[in-house]
């Protein structure tokens, strides 16, 4: 899909073909799509670049035209194997416009689209692109608060849990942890490489935007580092309390099996086919049952006592 914007005074708008200044965003383009990309003069290896989910953050000059590749948070789903992971998405500077690829749909760019991000001005190639790796550090910023919600909630049912489910839970946010741990130390490379560059020193709200955007990457990684170490500690901790909880299941089930034992001891010896005390007394039955009572209550409070219940 192929979507071609460019703003004025009623906002962002949609065209038909690139003018000047304009903003082509390109998500699951068709080889059809591609080849009319190829004839706009966009060079073809940032094409196939930005769409290999394994590229790694970078930057790359040909002809006058920057390719910029990152690593954007996507939110999968909470049934997904992985709720949270990342994907490359690459932005393309040339001398008419400015060009996202991406292989997925994705939030980061749903917000500069529907409009819900102001002063967006698309003649404004560095000042878009760095308004795109702001928007991507605030991202990582926004599913790391979501991802620490739901461990939250996942720690209180944890706490009264004999199963691994909740674990397995936990397993699956800290693989997206590891996913955002190496996709923003990577974006990090890619920031500091594009402060050296001295491309954004021409205009000074570029350049403060510039360590805006590093500053909020930087936090990014701490706030990714202390939930990763968070959730290691906490993943160790609830593997041994589930372990605790099941031993005081099986000490309860235990100490029950014993008590009710008692009577059953008893009544087996009086089944026997032999002499025994009391078998010709009247009101035997009432005396055995008494006995048998007496002895399981006596159990039952000595294991209260010792906290086996």
């Amino acid at each position: 899909m192929i979507a071609i914007y460019k703003n004025n005074e009623q906002g962002l708008v949609t065209l038909n073909e690139p003018v000047n200044g304009c903003w082509i965003n390109v998500i699951e383009p068709t080889q059809e799509e591609i080849n009319w990309l190829i004839e706009q003069a966009i060079p073809q290896d940032y094409l196939t670049y930005s769409l290999d989910l394994d590229e790694r953050p970078r930057t790359e000059r040909e002809n006058g035209d920057l390719l910029v590749i990152l690593r954007i948070p996507l939110y999968q789903g909470q049934s997904a194997d992985i709720p949270y992971t990342t994907i490359p998405m690459g932005i393309i500077l040339t001398n008419r416009f400015i060009v996202t690829v991406c292989r997925r749909e994705n939030n980061l760019i749903a917000d500069f689209t529907s409009g819900r991000v102001r002063g967006l001005s698309t003649a404004k190639r560095n000042r878009l692109l760095l308004r795109l790796l702001l928007a991507t550090a605030d991202k990582y910023l926004a599913y790391l608060r979501e991802i620490n919600k739901v461990v939250d909630a996942l720690e209180d049912q944890l706490q009264q849990s004999t199963r691994n489910r909740e674990v397995l839970e936990l397993l699956k946010y800290q693989k997206s942890l590891t996913y955002f741990t190496t996709a923003l130390k990577a974006n990090e490379l890619m920031l500091e490489r594009l402060n050296r560059s001295q491309m954004f020193k021409t205009y000074p709200d570029d350049e403060d935007l510039l360590e805006d955007v590093i500053i909020e990457n930087q936090q990014a990684i701490e706030m990714t580092n202390i939930s990763t170490n968070i959730l290691s500690g906490m993943m160790d901790a609830f593997a041994s309390i589930i372990s605790n909880n099941l031993n005081g299941v099986m000490k309860f089930l235990a100490a029950i099996t014993i008590v009710l034992s008692m009577p059953t001891m008893i009544a087996s010896f009086y089944g026997m086919n032999v002499d025994l005390p009391l078998q010709e007394h009247p009101i035997a039955f009432v005396i055995i049952v008494v006995i048998s009572t007496v002895l399981s209550l006596g159990i039952a409070y000595i294991f209260a006592k010792r906290d086996w219940f």
